[in-house]
């Protein structure tokens, strides 16, 4: 699992020395350790950097690629829209729309909600 997560290379310190990114890999190993069929993350990329939060999509896509089943709450959309096959958006507690990224990406509702009605009449 510590190769899986790109971890190996730090298997011998301590979990409270690691930085923020691998931190949260290690989260993520920890919870792959019990072989879940389906793994939820909430706010998996909080704190990350660009560079953090690429490792770890490519780490979600290549676990999903390989069939177990992600669910994420998250806020960072661009990491969202690169890796998630199928996304909710929920504004005020109610289901706006659930579709591919590029549905999300192109709707209404959820262009008013996240960015003003002026820019969802431009």
């Amino acid at each position: 699992m510590l190769e899986r997560t790109g971890l190996g290379a730090v298997a011998d310190e301590r979990a409270d020395s690691l930085p923020t990114g691998l931190a949260r890999l290690l989260e993520v190993a920890r919870a792959l350790v019990t072989k879940p069929r389906l793994l939820l993350l909430d706010e998996p990329a909080a704190g990350l950097n660009e560079e953090e939060t690429a490792v770890l999509g490519a780490l979600l896509r290549g676990l999903t690629d390989d069939g177990l089943g992600v669910m994420l709450v998250e806020h960072d959309m661009d990491l969202v829209m690169r890796i998630c096959s199928t996304v909710t958006v929920l504004s005020t507690g109610q289901v706006l729309i659930t579709g591919s990224p590029d549905e999300v990406r192109n709707d209404h509702a959820v262009v008013s909600a996240y960015l003003g009605s002026a820019k969802a009449s431009a």
